[in-house]
């Protein structure tokens, strides 16, 4: 059994939750103005980033936990000092900013800006500089969606050593693409509607896509290939990759206005765990009373938390037992039944 934190520090909807390297502090943004810190231990509020002017669609940590980086509705994307608050600069982009990433060292930033108000979605690189606060204003890349609105990119992250960016999409489809030049190296498509998360694997060679066509997909790197996909019965908003065991959790539900005739129970707000290799489903929590629009894992896997439409962050802390947990490769029928996680 697992005992859930409930986190309240945002009066709006949680829109993305983060730990930092070591897994001792967990970030979270919302569509209100403030980002919040706190101790992913008991749950303790550190303090807030504040000097947003709307929604705050993504924040990150870098790995050293010096800097944070948000990006917002508000056609910015901020750097944080991420010890006392402070923001030391802004990027001015022209449109919303949809998510945000720290290269694996640290060295650089990703920024997804949206397809929206007749401008192009790109995706911008930038330098951070560690040694003065004067940041680069002009990206050192940019890489545009060529194909339309319809494709527009929705969330990109970095591969393993920074040589790749792997790009979502509206429509479905995944473009990986040389970080150092831009150019589009593949693509493909294997989900059917908009793509809401991409988040890798501890060693940055595979990674997992959600989507609002109720499946999350498990790619390779290198060759762009779909190794597993996880199907559900209701849109997924997010989708994560345990580092201790094999599972994937996945997080989503049915939007409130669509559950508003029925109950609450009915829109499943639940974090669902898979068998990351066999793909069948072995477990839910429930908690939220709204779709959880994120879900991230412990760096060392011994929690994780969850963002929910409800405004809460639920952390939860595994229990022994969870670890414990064997898949029976020969009853996968009866694994739903094997491991109950249901939060208490």
């Amino acid at each position: 059994m697992m005992r859930p934190l409930m986190l309240k520090g945002h009066d709006r909807s949680l829109t993305q939750v983060k730990f930092n390297r070591e897994g001792d502090l967990l970030f979270s943004v919302s569509k209100g103005k403030e980002a919040s810190v706190w101790y992913s231990s008991n749950g303790e509020r550190l303090g807030t980033f504040v000097g947003h002017n709307g929604t705050i669609w993504s924040i990150d940590i870098d790995p050293e936990t010096d800097y944070a980086v948000t990006g917002s509705a508000d056609f910015t994307a901020k750097l944080w000092k991420a010890q006392n608050g402070q923001c030391i600069h802004t990027w001015t982009l022209e449109s919303p900013v949809k998510r945000v990433e720290f290269s694996p060292d640290g060295n650089q930033v990703l920024i997804v800006t949206d397809q929206v108000m007749g401008q192009t979605g790109k995706i911008k690189i930038f330098d951070i500089d560690h040694t003065q606060n004067a940041q680069p204003s002009t990206p050192k890349l940019e890489i545009v969606n060529e194909d339309g609105p319809a494709s527009r990119f929705t969330v990109a992250g970095w591969s393993y050593g920074a040589f790749y960016i792997l790009a979502a999409h509206a429509d479905g489809k995944v473009s990986k693409y040389d970080a150092k030049t831009g150019e589009l190296l593949g693509s493909t498509k294997n989900q059917e509607m908009l793509l809401t998360d991409l988040q890798f694997s501890p060693d940055k060679t595979y990674f997992i896509v959600s989507s609002k066509d109720k499946t999350a997909c498990l790619y390779d790197v290198d060759r762009l290939s779909l190794l597993k996909r996880y199907t559900a019965d209701v849109p997924m908003n997010s989708a994560c990759i345990t580092p201790v065991k094999e599972f994937v959790i996945l997080g989503g539900g049915q939007d409130a206005r669509e559950v508003t005739t029925t109950s609450l129970s009915e829109g499943k707000f639940e974090s669902r765990f898979y068998h990351k290799i066999f793909e069948e489903e072995i477990g839910r929590v429930k908690g939220h009373f709204g779709p959880l629009n994120y879900v991230a894992v412990h760096p060392k896997g011994t929690c994780y938390a969850s963002g929910g439409e409800d405004g809460f962050v639920r952390l939860h802390h595994f229990h022994k037992s969870y670890f414990e947990f064997l898949y029976d490769v020969e009853k996968t029928a009866q694994a739903t039944q094997q491991f109950e996680i249901e939060a208490k």
